[in-house]
């Protein structure tokens, strides 16, 4: 279980939480359930100590944006602890009226949708009923723009998971969403859960916080896409700093990569971001 915290560790700060499907669960020994329980642990964590959370998502029912739903209503926060943010390409695939029913997560969250350029947009706004088919090249922008949308409005960025292949933005989205964290002229605290795989994993070893030697390597895995290459180049430019300035030491950020252990991963990020200093 993760620690206990003062009811007002967390007020005023906001974690963006960032979880994808990984390709390394099952080699891990691990399944999806283990990851939505990393999930409500850090939910109720964050939550019972004054925090709010925002994700990036879509409304599916059963998705990981239901499970947050599902665990902020459950803790029982009237103040909308959750933020759940919606892409362009996101809204305008639902028809409206299926959308609109969607919109409500009632005591739990409020949902935000964004038009392309990542600012906050009336998704009923040029659109009839139907659906609507995004261009290719738009849909990635407003994923980056998102994104950026989220950056912006939370104080630290917690990244689990991750597709290597299959992505819809210009990189994998939570390699993309570790590059923008470490701009220099928009940092934010990252914190990198890499113990259920995924391109976290790889986010991880191009730091150089761990070399994640833990993880099986599959001798028949197809060639890596060559974004997610070239993403990864970017972010060995980072490297060669101390420590990430997360508010964690060096050795907690590594024991954070390496856990699959929901309490141990919510303690340390919760550790972290009640640490930052405003």
């Amino acid at each position: 279980m993760a620690p206990s915290l003062p009811p007002d560790a967390l007020k005023g700060r906001t974690l963006a939480v960032s979880v994808s499907e990984s390709p390394d669960l099952v080699d891990l020994g691990l399944t999806d359930e283990h990851l939505r329980v990393t999930l409500a642990e850090i939910t109720q964590l964050v939550l019972s100590a004054g925090g709010h959370l925002a994700y990036g998502g879509h409304l599916n029912p059963g998705g990981y944006t239901s499970a947050l739903t599902a665990e902020a209503a459950r803790h029982g926060r009237g103040d909308h602890p959750l933020l759940v943010c919606l892409a362009w390409p996101e809204h305008r695939r639902l028809p409206l009226s299926e959308l609109r029913a969607r919109l409500d997560l009632g005591r739990a969250g409020r949902v935000v949708c964004l038009d392309p350029a990542g600012r906050e947009t009336d998704p009923a706004a040029g659109r009839g009923e139907p659906a609507e088919t995004v261009d290719p090249g738009l849909a990635r922008s407003s994923l980056t723009a998102m994104r950026r949308y989220l950056r912006d409005h939370s104080d630290g960025r917690l990244l689990i998971g991750g597709r290597r292949t299959g992505f819809q933005g210009e990189l994998p989205g939570l390699l993309e969403e570790a590059l923008l964290a470490l701009d220099p002229e928009h940092p934010q605290p990252l914190y990198l859960a890499a113990g259920f795989g995924g391109v976290t994993v790889d986010i991880v070893r191009a730091l150089g916080i761990d070399d994640c030697a833990w993880i099986p390597v599959d001798p028949d895995a197809t060639p890596d896409d060559p974004r997610l290459l070239a993403g990864l180049e970017r972010l060995r430019a980072h490297a060669q700093a101390p420590r990430l300035p997360n508010g964690l030491t060096l050795e907690e950020d590594r024991r954070l990569a390496v856990s699959h252990s929901p309490g141990e991963i919510a303690g340390l990020v919760a550790l972290g971001l009640g640490g930052l200093t405003s």
